[in-house]
This record gives structure tokens, sequence and C-alpha cells, in this order.
């Protein structure tokens, strides 16, 4: 059986305010056809398929006519939400895409309601899909522990409440057939790609051994960086299919192709993308800079000017360099954050989690550390909290 593992489209995305749809269809062009030439018999898309909860129309245009071309291509096709996807929306259309050979899952479900899927391929395999859509934690925690009790002690019963339903969904796992698992999940030790979202990746986490060694392998979305995970079966994120911010400095895209076969271990092979735009930084000062000028090609372009601001300064450089979406004046020599792997002794309350996202980017701002604290006050006392 030939499985395709891809996630993080995040259709609908912008740049600074700039479109990025029409890169989103080539890279998607790009996948269908990878699908197609190598005779896919499964694709699994892992999640957060649209950037926002409420994508446009055109965003759903461009998402429901990848999903569409995929199953064309005779490959069964299955797509989780993630957490930038409505899992209501997803819930509406899952009749119309089944029709289509297209299996969608919302949310977490036991076994025998939708939760495992069994699918016979044209490899003439059968696989069993273990479904693991986004879990927030306010489904496992409820909002008067979230206000009162330790943030470990949130941690670690939403991560034991996922082992539980890792191991029911997984139950059913058999040597005769191929086992998947597709999740969108914050999985320890992963490196950030830079674009994800802080608070549900470093608020949501669970360790990697809860993922059964009868799996041949385990299709992960969340996190933006093609990266495998260290565990008792094969573990891999398929990370976003091009740049989608300037925090992704990894450089790295691409779409897995596993070979799995019942009682064999699967073979991995990394496929690269080559669609979408590139995202560079380029920085020094207005000399440095002018002698850059003309050769960026279309890179999208972030413009660290290190010198002291003056009148006029950021019109200057967009004159420089059509294609800059963020001029930034900086300190001569500073750098951004570094990107490390996720360590559970780092994870702390929402409101530490926004002090670290300020300091990443530079901002230093004790009235916005209140102004956030009583936001998320106010949301924990809703009545939908």
């Amino acid at each position: 059986m030939k499985i395709l593992h891809t996630a993080d489209w995040h259709v609908g995305r912008t740049l600074r305010g700039r479109s990025r749809a029409d890169e989103h269809r080539e890279v998607l062009d790009e996948i269908v056809a990878i699908a197609e030439n190598r005779a896919v018999d499964l694709v699994l898309v892992a999640g957060d398929q649209f950037d926002r909860a409420v994508p446009t129309p055109e965003s759903e245009r461009i998402v429901y006519d990848a999903l569409l071309r995929l199953a064309r291509t005779g490959a069964q096709v299955v797509v989780i939400a993630g957490n930038h996807d409505n899992p209501r929306r997803l819930t509406a259309v899952r009749p119309l895409l089944k029709l289509a050979n297209i299996n969608a899952a919302s949310s977490v479900a036991p076994p025998d309601q939708g939760g495992l899927l069994h699918l016979a391929t044209r490899s003439g395999e059968t696989a069993r899909i273990a479904l693991f859509p986004f879990q927030s934690k306010r489904g496992i925690v409820k909002a008067e522990a979230l206000m009162t009790g330790d943030p470990d002690d949130h941690q670690k019963e939403y991560a034991d409440r996922c082992r539980r339903i890792a191991d029911a969904l997984c139950a059913d796992f058999t040597a005769n057939t191929v086992n998947v698992v597709v999740a969108h999940l914050t999985v320890v030790g992963a490196a950030t790609g830079g674009g994800e979202r802080t608070a549900h990746v470093f608020d949501y986490y669970v360790p990697a051994d809860m993922f059964p060694v009868a799996a041949h392998y385990v299709a992960l979305g969340h996190i933006h960086r093609p990266q495998r995970i260290p565990g008792r079966c094969p573990i891999w994120y398929a990370g976003s299919p091009f740049a989608l911010d300037f925090e992704e400095t990894h450089g790295e895209h691409r779409v897995l192709l596993i070979e799995a076969e019942a009682g064999k271990p699967a073979h991995i092979e990394q496929v690269p993308l080559k669609s979408g735009r590139a995202l560079t930084t380029i920085r020094g000062g207005s000399l440095q800079l002018e002698q850059l000028a003309g050769t960026t090609g279309d890179d999208f372009l972030r413009v660290i000017v290190e010198e002291a601001p003056t009148p006029g300064l950021a019109e200057q450089v967009r004159d420089m360099f059509p294609n800059a979406v963020d001029v930034i004046v900086a300190r001569p020599g500073e750098t951004g954050p570094e990107r490390k792997a996720i360590d559970p002794g780092e994870l702390r309350d929402p409101r530490n989690q926004f002090q670290r996202y300020l300091k990443e980017r530079g901002i230093e701002s004790d009235e916005l550390v209140r102004l956030f604290g009583e936001l998320l006050e106010d949301e924990y006392a809703s009545p939908s909290a």
C-alpha cells in the first residue's frame, strides 16, 4: 500500500495582508500530481486545511477542489480537523465529501462510531486508520480546574486522556492489516517550525510512547517543520507545504510517501515540494541594502534596517524592495528567537506563554500583559468556557 501524508496547508493565510492563494493552488497541484504519478492508494491530510475557522469562499474552493482531485486519482482520502479548522463546518460537508470517497473526521469518536476506519484499497491491502483530530484541553479540563488548579496537573490530565483515547482507537490493530494513526497533536520532542499558534503548541502536548508498536505509521499535523519523532513506531510530521511565515526558517517542505504491507516495517520516502515563494530576511544599513536591491527575485522580504530611524526610512526601503512586506528597524547584530524542541519543563500557564510570545518578538509592555490577563479571566468566566 502506498500512502501519501500531507498536513498544515493553512489555505487562506496571508502575509502582512498579501494573498497567498496562487501559491496554495500551485503547491496543491504539485501534491495532486505526486499522488497521481506515484499511484498512491491512500492520502492522509492531517489537519489545518484552512488557516481560520471561517474561511473565505475562495479558500473553500481551493481546499475542496484539491481534496476532490486527490480522490479522482483513485486514492482513498482521509482528512481530519486541526486547531485552525472549524469542526462544525467539516461535519456539515462530511456527507458530501463521503460521496466523493473522502473520509472526514471533525472530532474524536469511539472506534465503532467513526473513530477507526476500515478501508480496502486498490493495492489489495486493508488499512485500519485511527482518527485523532485536534483535541482541545477545554474538552478535558474543566474551566474551574483551569482557574484554580496547577498547570502541571492540567497537562497531566490532558496527556493521560489522550493516551486513553489512542489506546481505544488502536485496540483493534491486527497483524493482517496496515495500521495507521492520523493525528493533529503536539508530541514532546518536536522542533517547532515557527508559524504555529503558540498557545496550542505549548499548552497541548502528548508523549510519543502513546502510539503503539503495532502501528505501521503515525501521520501527524500541527508542527510546521517536517521531522521524525523517536517512538515505538514511525512517527512523522509532514510539515507545511511551503513557508507560511518568516519564522519558518528550516527551508524544508515536502510530503511523505509510505510503502506499507501487513506484517512488515514501513518504508518512508521524503518527497520535496518546489512551489511557493521563498520568504527571505535581509538586514544591514542603508548602503548595504542598496547593494542588494534587484537581487532578491520574487521572494517576499523582511528587511531589517540596522541604523537609527529617520523620517521616510521605511518608504525608501520599500522603494528599493517592492516585495518587502516587513520593514523593521533593529539594533545592529540583533537576531531572532532561537527555535528549540518542545520541553515539558518549559511549558507553563497561558499568561507565561503570552509573556514568552512577547519576549520572542522584542515587545516589552506590562499593559499588554495586564490586558491579556483580564481577557483570559473573562473567557474562563464566560458560560462557553
